[in-house]
């Protein structure tokens, strides 16, 4: 049975993913995040030049199941990354562990921003599933999360944007195993 309006706002993402059937689709337009749980493994990146691809750290054992689960199900999960160039330290340490996103199911593609410049696109970082529910990310300017870090939406208006700018950046973006930083 889906979620009710209520639910929608109180559900936690493993919730909503749950009651996703086709589609969830992910923006990150950011070159750097500073979210807690990549803390250490990012440092040790710095330190080290490689990346922990380990699936049983950090927040992946919460992630890959998740995302598993759901593309059992049919759902096809997309995450696009809109990324300045030359690339940042974060960047780098994010196309270097995202070989669990796609062992997990996930399909990723890249887009250099200089090729996002004539696509409209939603201030915020987001996730779209089913193109009936956006859940916005708000972060701090020095990329940690907000205080009030997700803010969520089914408005038409809102749904649309992010469908066609996802659907913009996603034709133009370049797989991940092409991708070089």
């Amino acid at each position: 049975m889906p979620l009710n309006a209520q639910q929608l706002n109180t559900a936690t993402f493993a919730e909503l993913l749950a009651d996703t059937h086709h589609t969830a689709v992910h923006l990150e337009m950011r070159d750097l995040y500073a979210v807690g749980d990549e803390t250490d493994d990012y440092a040790a990146f710095l330190r080290t030049g490689a990346p922990n691809l380990d699936s049983a750290r950090s927040f992946w054992p919460q992630w890959m199941p998740l995302v598993k689960d759901a593309v059992a199900r049919g759902v096809v999960m997309r995450r696009a990354r809109i990324v300045s160039e030359p690339v940042t330290d974060y960047i780098r340490y994010e196309h270097a562990i995202t070989p669990l996103n796609l062992q997990a199911g996930e399909d990723v593609r890249w887009l250099p921003r200089r090729h996002a410049s004539d696509i409209a696109l939603p201030g915020n970082d987001f996730w779209l599933l089913d193109d009936r529910l956006v859940q916005f990310h708000h972060f701090t300017g020095t990329g940690d999360w907000a205080t009030d870090g997700k803010e969520r939406t089914t408005d038409p208006a809102a749904v649309a944007l992010c469908h066609t700018a996802f659907e913009t950046v996603w034709e133009r973006g370049i797989p991940h195993e092409k991708y070089t930083v």
